[in-house]
């Protein structure tokens, strides 16, 4: 048996951890939208998927401006969602299956609707209460010219004159971490969960929880625009130049991870948090999990790179090389609820799906963890969602298209919506769409051929070799567009280009898609 005193073989080391929408997993009272009965009624599906762990968006009370990540309280479930019995009952269903249960905390801003906001507006300027956030005096328009990540200025004027600050939607203040009320209540949100026997959290924003006290302006090139956007698209290994972000990455966010490093032992060996940190290097990432830090980090660089051997190669060997010196494992993703789905970011249609697939082979097979996304285990592409059924806040303030197309709600069964998402006939909360009959669980699990067929046999055989194969990884070099390494036992042949390609000598264990001599294009291969 495995020493949990032994940081090697922490659970989160080489986990597949299965993220849940909460809004769009399972509805069980039939209102249209997910919730935490409904997540642990298909708990079963995630078991026999053979994923170690699930991460659950938030579901705390919140005037759900942006689906949750909105946070009026953080010791309380949304009545849209249940109960704190319902997280009970998930929580102890989860173990008795053998998953792990990992939670969203939202540190960096609270909803408009916390009883700390809706005091900093009635006890007024110079106040305790507005000094939990970022209330500042302008009056010639707002403090700085930093930019929300959904579009438009930072700051929002309140009646009394005073602005506060928001990296985010106007109805999430950003709080001020320099306030020592501000850490040690987050303190105490973490052993309310811990106590209730959560397994880890999932840190939004974990780089944005200080700015630069000063909050002077950001420094932008000649005719370019201040922007707070966190989420850098050159987000490659290679060295580029930086920006001046004064409102993300400041060095006092690593002391408020180290207080929570002792919270985490205090609870058990095997507690965990993981970072989302959208970061502008390598090693300003991986300083996060450090190993008196948080455990993991998300490493976007995989899901940001282009279908591209070179491309791929490179996120690899820079990934590994980036946590080695702090020993930590890495993460991998190519989905979540904030970009557009693979399969359609990979071209859509059979291509995308086939690079779907071979993508999450290979990657199922590197040293770490793998995050997965509900729905992506049924090939799910984006969907284009009509205006009058968006719900993003960044689409309400841009009007660009936003994130809805990856939140529609996921096809349990049935021919038609809502495809055994809840009870009921009527569409949910993001209608589905009208040609999803044949992606249902349902469907998929009597087709040995189907996208969620493989991602079953894939995590099986993934559970064969994912402790033993250790965490070197060798690169092989068998031609432009080709992404190959061997790991241990098990070499992994990746064809990204458009010929097929001889594979190396192995017993052939598992492939994405048909294989006969030789590798098609689009298909990744393990052998042994």
């Amino acid at each position: 048996m495995a020493d949990l005193n032994d940081p090697r073989t922490y659970w989160w080391r080489n986990a597949v951890v299965y993220q849940v929408y909460v809004r769009s997993f399972a509805d069980s009272d039939g209102d249209g939208i997910g919730d935490l009965p409904g997540i642990t009624s298909r708990l079963p599906h995630l078991a026999e998927l053979g994923v170690d762990a699930l991460w659950i968006t938030p579901f705390y009370t919140s005037p759900q401006h942006d689906h949750g990540y909105d946070v009026a309280d953080y010791t309380d479930v949304d009545p849209l969602f249940g109960t704190l019995a319902d997280a009970d009952d998930l929580v102890a269903r989860a173990h008795e299956l053998g998953l792990r249960v990992v939670v969203d905390l939202v540190p960096n801003h609270t909803s408009e609707e916390h009883a700390w906001f809706r005091a900093a507006l009635a006890a007024g300027p110079g106040s305790p209460e507005r000094a939990r956030y970022l209330f500042r005096d302008s009056e010639d328009g707002p403090p700085n010219n930093w930019s929300s990540v959904f579009g438009g200025p930072a700051w929002t004027q309140v009646d009394d004159g005073q602005w506060y600050l928001h990296l985010f939607d106007s109805t999430q203040p950003d709080l001020d971490w320099r306030n020592p009320e501000v850490p040690a209540m987050f303190e105490g949100v973490l052993r309310f969960w811990l106590d209730r026997g959560v397994d880890g959290f999932r840190v939004d924003v974990a780089h944005g929880l200080f700015k630069e006290a000063s909050l002077r302006d950001q420094v932008v090139a000649e005719g370019a625009t201040a922007s707070s956007g966190q989420v850098n698209t050159d987000h490659s290994m290679v060295a580029r130049e930086l920006k001046d972000e004064p409102m993300w990455d400041q060095p006092e966010v690593h002391d408020v991870y180290r207080s929570w490093h002792d919270i985490l032992d205090e609870a058990g060996p095997d507690r965990m948090a993981v970072a989302e940190a959208w970061t502008q290097t390598p090693e300003s990432t991986v300083a996060f999990t450090r190993p008196d830090e948080l455990d993991q980090a998300f490493n976007f660089a995989w899901l940001l790179a282009d279908w591209s051997a070179a491309a791929f190669a490179e996120v690899v060997t820079s990934t590994l090389e980036a946590v080695k010196p702090v020993g930590a494992s890495p993460t991998w993703v190519l989905s979540n609820h904030d970009v557009v789905r693979h399969v359609t970011r990979y071209g859509g249609g059979e291509q995308g799906l086939a690079r779907g697939r071979a993508a999450t082979l290979t990657m199922l097979a590197l040293p770490g963890s793998s995050y997965l996304y509900q729905g992506e285990e049924l090939g799910l592409e984006q969907v284009d969602v009509a205006p009058e059924h968006r719900q993003d806040p960044s689409y309400l303030r841009t009007g660009e298209p936003g994130r809805d197309g990856c939140r529609v709600p996921i096809p349990w069964s049935g021919t038609q919506a809502p495809y055994g998402f809840g009870p009921g006939t009527s569409q949910p909360w993001i209608p589905q769409p009208a040609d999803w009959a044949a992606l249902t669980v349902e469907a998929q699990a009597a087709d040995p051929s189907s996208t969620l067929a493989f991602y079953r046999e894939a995590l099986r055989v993934r559970r064969e070799f994912a402790w033993s194969a250790g965490d070197e990884v060798e690169v092989l070099d068998l031609g432009a567009d080709v992404l190959a390494f061997r790991r241990g036992p098990l070499t992994v042949v990746l064809n990204c280009g458009d010929a097929a390609v001889e594979l190396p000598a192995g017993d052939l264990l598992l492939a994405s898609g048909p294989v006969d001599d030789k590798l098609p294009p689009d298909t990744a291969a393990w052998l042994r």
